[in-house]
């Protein structure tokens, strides 16, 4: 029999556990999209590209996509700080799928929603 703590080091280094679920957070992969459109963006170009999320949570989210690998920041010595933000070559790897799920949303949405619609008024009843 296994002990605890050798099951959870097995999940530890799941795929689905440690890579996918980085991008539970929502912005993740829209931060990465307007990077690579943008190619080289700032912090307050960001913000203004993502009017709804705060700094506070951008700013957790890039360190996140930073601490992956995924991006690269580059702090300028200046006054005042210029830090910009690039995709690395494992971000650009993710692009086409963050593109194919972008498409595959776009094509299913209507039907997601109708499913929703659908189950919350099962669930009501």
């Amino acid at each position: 029999m296994q002990k605890k703590e050798d099951k959870n080091s097995i999940i530890e280094f799941c795929p689905i556990r440690n890579v996918i679920a980085r991008f539970g957070n929502k912005w993740a992969f829209l931060v990465l999209f307007i990077i690579n459109e943008h190619k080289v963006i700032r912090f307050n170009e960001l913000c203004r590209e993502i009017p709804d999320v705060s700094s506070r949570v951008l700013s957790g989210t890039l360190r996140t996509l930073e601490a992956d690998g995924l991006i690269s920041r580059k702090v300028y010595p200046v006054v005042p700080p210029k830090v910009e933000y690039r995709l690395t070559e494992i971000g650009e790897s993710l692009i086409p799928h963050i593109i194919h799920l972008t498409e595959w949303a776009q094509a299913n949405m209507k039907k997601i929603v109708a499913h929703r619609e659908q189950f919350s008024h099962k669930q009501m009843k």
